[in-house]
């Protein structure tokens, strides 16, 4: 999707910009608060169908109350890992589209990936080649930049920028990790915030404690150091309530001056290292969870905390009805890392695998809008949507239609879908089309095709060991239907998913139509984006494309 080359409002007062054309309403604040690594069933929040055990795990009240009060999208996608999904976010670009389809590390021109890697952790002390015969694909290692001349980044204009330039006083608290050291993207304030607290190149803290400085201690310290919180050395605070406190206090400016505000509050939590929130751990080791998972489940609460935080905060003020929630992660929760305690692989149950990986417990997210006065309360809404919509989303729930961007922004807008869709689903207007999870809308209500292709792709090796339900791997969605492309194996798979939520019953041999119709339009896409793809080792060959599989077996 281009957008229009028109003429932009930058350079209008505020005062302007926060007026419709009858001059009397204003521009409504929104918020963006974004969890790192929290999986889909990490909350009391049920996106599913039932509610399942993991979601019986958490005290999460104030997620639930925001569900309750706004949209439920039960089938919301973000990449794999961290950074593509939030350049991704930023451009609204498919990372397909911005090769873009790795983490970015810390210092420019460094890949990140593992590919080449050689000891597999599961064989100890055993030297061997992981990865098989692929070879590390050709991608923006540098990340996303707002300008051009830096190698290895996609260039795109921020929709903060937009934000910003129509009138919005954005505000960016937490964790970036758009772009690596030594290029633009790496900051905040290049990507259109006037106010940046603790984002840089770091995808994740050296520690949440304050008495360890948040990683700023000589033992501990490296670029991932949260920068800019001295204030709360020592305070006792784990990092998810200083970080909170912190982007209260940025809301001052805005609110004294009757500005509206985009306030992107993006948590390190949960990412490792998984290390308790003191105020709530000792309940859940009451309950009998191991050591590593009521770490982690006093982590989730810290941000359900902090959430609610923001919610009184925004009623306190008196604000609420003209400020917009957005509630979303990054990426599927992490089932690889021992640190979480349980059983590895397992976390997202009944979501196949976790973070990395682009079976669904990868890939699917929570997502709540609230959207006062134009959202329905307590709807859910079951039509697929994908991180890169939310770049025209926002900018249309900030009235912004005139903008020019120098990228072409492959996301849809989302907002008749969560308004007039949603309300649609609350009147039930469609009982044939209601399934377990909610509605799928019907596009001539949403504006979005309920059957549009949902493409993810992470063409890497994510540790230095073998991950074979993580590395190398692809996937297409259309309606219920899903291809997984295992590279590695050179294979296809296809699911069901409102059959087999948990992809276990691969049915490509049983329905080739549809395989070869989804294998046929995720190499479309490929070959349209011109997709990073793995080497073969000693060749100057890359893995085949998908619909090339069709006629080997």
């Amino acid at each position: 999707m281009k957008n229009p080359k028109i003429i932009r409002l930058a350079g209008l007062a505020p005062a302007a910009l926060a007026l419709t054309a009858c001059g009397t309403k204003q521009q409504p604040n929104i918020i963006f608060f974004m969890v790192d690594d929290m999986g889909w069933v990490d909350s009391q929040v049920a996106y599913g169908d039932e509610v399942y055990p993991f979601n019986e795990r958490y005290e999460t009240p104030n997620m639930k109350a925001l569900s309750e009060a706004g949209v439920i999208m039960t089938n919301a996608y973000a990449c794999p890992v961290s950074t593509p999904t939030r350049t991704s976010l930023m451009s609204g670009m498919n990372s397909v589209h911005t090769h873009i389809t790795n983490w970015t590390a810390t210092m420019k021109d460094t890949p990140s990936d593992a590919t080449g890697g050689a000891v597999a952790m599961m064989n100890p002390g055993a030297t061997v080649e992981t990865g098989g015969q692929l070879t590390r694909p050709e991608w923006n290692i540098n990340g996303l930049s707002p300008v051009e001349g830096y190698e290895h980044t996609q260039v795109a204009t921020p929709f903060p920028k937009i934000l910003k330039d129509n009138g919005y006083f954005t505000i960016h608290v937490g964790k970036a990790h758009w772009a690596s050291a030594g290029t633009p993207g790496a900051s905040p304030l290049n990507m259109g915030f006037t106010v940046n607290v603790s984002g840089n190149v770091a995808g994740m803290p050296r520690s949440y404690q304050s008495d360890d400085y948040y990683g700023n201690t000589p033992e501990l310290w490296n670029y991932l150091a949260v920068q800019n919180m001295t204030e709360y050395y020592g305070s006792g605070l784990h990092l998810t309530e200083a970080l909170t406190r912190e982007a209260l206090k940025t809301l001052d400016y805005p609110i004294r001056h009757k500005t509206p505000f985009f306030l992107y509050l993006a948590h390190y939590a949960t990412h490792t290292p998984i290390q308790r929130d003191s105020r709530f751990i000792q309940k859940y080791l009451d309950a009998g969870m191991d050591e590593g998972q009521a770490r982690y489940a006093s982590m989730v609460e810290g941000v359900d905390k902090s959430l609610g935080d923001v919610l009184a905060f925004i009623k306190e003020k008196g604000i609420e009805k003209n400020t917009i929630i957005i509630f979303m992660t990054d990426n599927g929760g992490n089932s690889e890392n021992t640190a979480k305690g349980g059983i590895p692989h397992t976390q997202n149950t009944p979501l196949r695998e976790g973070k990395g990986s682009c079976y669904e417990g990868g890939i699917r997210v929570p997502l709540i809008i609230r959207w006062p006065g134009k959202t329905p309360e307590n709807v859910r809404v079951n039509t697929p949507v994908v991180i890169e919509d939310l770049f025209p989303t926002i900018l249309e729930m900030a009235g912004v239609k005139n903008y020019e961007t120098v990228q072409d922004v492959d996301g849809e807008s989302l907002v008749k879908l969560v308004t007039k869709g949603a309300e649609l689903a609350e009147k039930q207007s469609f009982a044939s089309q209601k399934d377990a999870n909610g509605f799928v809308i019907p596009e001539s209500v949403s504006g979005l095709d309920p059957l549009r292709p949902i493409l993810m792709h992470y063409p890497h090796q994510w540790k230095p060991y073998d991950l074979v339900d993580i590395d190398y791997l692809s996937s297409i969605r259309e309606g219920d239907w899903k291809l997984v492309y295992r590279m590695r194996e050179q294979k296809l798979e296809l699911y069901n998913l409102k059959e087999d939520i948990s992809e276990r019953n691969d049915l490509s041999a049983q329905n080739p139509e549809m395989t070869a119709h989804l294998a046929e339009l995720m190499t479309e896409k490929f070959t349209t984006w011109n997709a990073s793809m793995p080497g073969i080792k000693g060749t100057d060959l890359h893995v085949a494309m998908p619909v090339e599989l069709l006629t080997r077996n």
